[in-house]
């Protein structure tokens, strides 16, 4: 029985932190998993520039709300999801993905959560467990699936390593050239043909 575990941003949506960036004029925010592999320093770098400028969830979710899947991404997650069960393994947070999961036809996601003070100020946030993505691959295999993973961060490459079959998608130059074990593409079909051709 195989399982497919999917990244969120930049496989199936636009990194949102990308789209609150050019939204609010503040380059800093740009800065991904693409960029920066430890996640506790990336968001906490976050939290701090939101704070300096005074900026909160409410701010975030109007952005979001006006962020609409890749084109081709609900398409490519419809037929996926006839022919196998599918999660998507993200490291975003609930307040961030249900407008994201409705355009996409309500997925299953497994993600994180943000602290948020009365004032709207984003305060923290929890990881669901540590090391999230390669954790939940483990957990599934250990309840009888075969997982199949593909992502395009470096905080993608536990899933992708630990599976039956792990593909890069949508990555950068330097992870595929890192990682050169990993078949990389770019189109939603040739993804569909290599997840089709390990289940």
């Amino acid at each position: 029985m195989e399982i497919v575990c999917l990244d969120l941003e930049g496989v199936l949506v636009p990194e949102i932190w990308i789209a609150f960036a050019e939204a609010t004029g503040i380059p800093e925010l740009k800065k991904t998993t693409r960029d920066e592999p430890d996640y506790d320093k990336l968001m906490n770098y976050r939290l701090g520039i939101l704070k300096d400028h005074g900026l909160g969830l409410k701010e975030i979710q109007d952005v979001i709300a006006t962020i609409d899947p890749m084109p081709g991404a609900k398409e490519f997650l419809d037929e996926l999801r006839s022919l196998t069960q599918v999660i998507i393994i993200s490291d975003t947070f609930t307040q961030f993905a249900a407008p994201l999961m409705k355009k996409l036809g309500w997925p299953t996601i497994f993600c994180n959560s943000l602290e948020v003070a009365e004032s709207g100020q984003v305060t923290g946030f929890k990881m669901r467990c540590e090391k999230s993505k390669y954790t939940t691959v483990k957990a599934l295999q250990s309840i009888g699936y075969d997982t199949i993973a593909s992502g395009d961060s470096f905080n993608d490459l536990g899933m992708i390593e630990a599976s039956k079959a792990g593909f890069l998608f949508r990555s950068t130059e330097q992870i595929k050239k890192d990682y050169p074990q990993y078949p990389a593409f770019e189109s939603y079909d040739e993804l569909l043909a290599a997840i089709k051709s390990v289940l």
